[in-house]
């Protein structure tokens, strides 16, 4: 249930109109007082209020008959999601015939894939078994964080993988020259690297912030964008940073796919035979899958939520790119490739 709110009306002297001015703050009541929030003012200073403390995640539905079925539904696929990416990492790490460029990357992505979903999906699902959605502000800082760490490494990883195939395919004769472990592990390294200056840079301009105009974010966990919307903060300083998350998350990783995979069209279609042209484009079937997947459930999120008039709608199509798509990355690339399956298999055996 959703606190009750009563407007308190707190007299405030602005120095430049003379006079007494009404600002509405914003008092929470509960069993006991949880915190003060006020109103975005254009004409006074901000006050020394106490910090929020707590917001309220709306989630998916407000049906108690659809719990049940929600917290099913969601622990299965967590749980599918979780599995099936810790089964590609083991069987990558435990054949010695992974151990190459490619499969060193997809092990990553399976990792960062089950750290995206880890983010968001178990606080659910324990909000739904203790009908309670109310986070922290310290957890909701939290969840942002990882949330923008994770998907960021995801978008990145997939830039690097296009990259890997690239090389594979225009100089497959130096392959394993120029893909040496230690350019790969460069590459990794500075994935995380970004993400984690996109993820702290988003955290240091919310931590900045003190008032917010509500306490309830339309979604089933704390989105970045639905927060620095609530905030009462300059605008500008807010388009400046999403302009900057979504040029190392977004176009720099959406520009590198794309060039790449001009260049290895430009090559295969060069290639005399049809079987060559086959066998090349194969071996970036699961990748270009994936890609399309990521971005194409992404993008559909955002062209969803700018014509959607309901925020709950928005929330359950985001179902897609935060849970959907970690989930079948693993049965992409385990059903599309050969050398995973027959690693699984191995594996399955060895362990049974």
């Amino acid at each position: 249930m959703t606190p009750n709110v009563n407007t308190l009306l707190v007299k405030h002297l602005n120095p430049k109109l003379g006079h007494s001015a009404v600002c509405p703050v914003t008092y929470i009541l509960s069993s006991k007082p949880l915190f003060f929030f006020k109103r975005c003012p254009s004409y006074t200073e901000q006050q020394n209020l106490t910090r929020v403390s707590e917001f309220f995640l709306v989630g998916l539905s407000d049906d108690p008959e659809q719990q049940p079925f929600l917290f099913v539904l969601f622990l299965s696929m967590y749980l599918v999601t979780v599995l099936g990416n810790l089964l590609i990492i083991l069987a990558v790490t435990c054949d010695p015939h992974l151990h190459t460029p490619m499969y060193f990357f997809l092990s990553n992505l399976s990792l960062a894939d089950i750290g995206f979903t880890s983010t968001t999906v178990p606080k659910m699902i324990v909000d739904i078994q203790t009908h309670s959605r109310v986070i922290s502000y310290a957890g909701c800082l939290t969840q942002m964080s990882f949330f923008m760490l994770f998907g960021c490494l995801d978008s990145l990883l997939l830039a690097v993988m296009a990259y890997d195939r690239f090389v594979a395919i225009c100089h497959p004769l130096h392959y394993l020259v120029i893909m040496n472990p230690r350019l790969c592990g460069l590459l990794v390294l500075i994935s995380l690297s970004l993400s984690l200056l996109v993820s702290q840079m988003h955290n240091s301009v919310v931590l900045k912030l003190t008032y917010f105009k509500d306490v309830e974010i339309s979604h089933f966990f704390c989105d970045p964008s639905q927060l620095l919307s609530l905030a009462c903060s300059d605008p500008f300083t807010n388009n400046i940073v999403m302009y900057f998350v979504g040029a190392i998350s977004g176009f720099l990783p959406i520009a590198g796919i794309l060039f790449s995979y001009y260049k290895i069209v430009s090559s295969v279609l060069r290639l005399p035979s049809s079987g060559g042209r086959y066998r090349a484009f194969s071996t970036c079937g699961s990748h270009l899958a994936v890609v399309c997947l990521f971005y194409g459930t992404g993008l559909g999120v955002y062209l969803s939520s700018a014509v959607s008039l309901s925020p709950r709608k928005d929330a359950v199509a985001s179902v897609v790119y935060t849970v959907v798509t970690p989930m079948l990355n693993p049965f992409i690339y385990s059903l599309r490739n050969s050398d995973i399956k027959r690693a699984m298999r191995r594996f399955l055996s060895k362990a049974i």
